[in-house]
């Protein structure tokens, strides 16, 4: 037995930008944090309805904590999207002790190489045009291959800057707790945390 919990925040109205309010969730939760040190990497999301095409209505929190996480579900944040009528929340809930492993990572290099890239044929296409006298370059074209990842974007609390998170799916088999990064995600080298699946979840 893990021993964790979890509570879910679903999206209620139709035809809403997901990754926006994924988004926000995750940086009310990176705010809190900050202000409950104990909570320290000890929180992961993770996106019951998770589909190659969207992230789906819902996100999840997950930790050992219980106590912490019913404080993260009654941020006024929360609380007032639910009392508009355009979220639904569950309560906080065992994980069951079937539910399977999955990570979901913050994959930077999928950003670093959309903009490295578009930098170098940026730079390229300037000397092109340079030399032919032309005042403008032509439109870079650019095609990179990646596994399935969802963008999320978000404002950092603490920084006030905009970021935008590449987010991909791993399936795994064992279970490693409190191992994420500020976001409650896994990344490629440093954090390693994973959360329970809850396509299943039903509240």
């Amino acid at each position: 037995m893990s021993g964790r919990y979890f509570f879910v925040v679903k999206f209620l109205p139709d035809n809403v930008d997901t990754s926006l309010l994924c988004g926000r969730c995750i940086s009310i939760m990176h705010g809190f944090i900050n202000k409950n040190p104990t909570g320290k990497n000890a929180v992961g999301v993770s996106f019951p309805f998770w589909t190659e095409e969207s992230l789906g209505n819902a996100i999840a929190f997950v930790a050992e904590d219980k106590e912490l996480l019913i404080g993260l579900s009654f941020q006024p944040y929360f609380s007032l999207m639910k009392e508009e009528g355009l979220f639904e929340l569950s309560g906080v809930l065992p994980v069951a002790d079937d539910a399977k492993e999955v990570r979901f990572i913050r994959n930077q290099a999928i950003g670093k190489s959309f903009l490295g890239s578009k930098r170098r044929r940026m730079k390229r296409a300037l000397d092109r045009a340079e030399k032919l006298g032309k005042i403008q370059p032509n439109k870079v074209n650019e095609e990179r291959v990646f596994d399935n990842f969802h963008r999320i974007p978000l404002t950092s609390q603490s920084t006030n800057q905009d970021i935008m998170l590449h987010v991909q799916k791993e399936e795994c088999v064992d279970i490693r707790l409190n191992h994420f990064n500020s976001y409650g995600l896994a990344t490629n080298q440093a954090w390693k945390g994973t959360v329970p699946d809850l396509k299943n979840t039903m509240f």
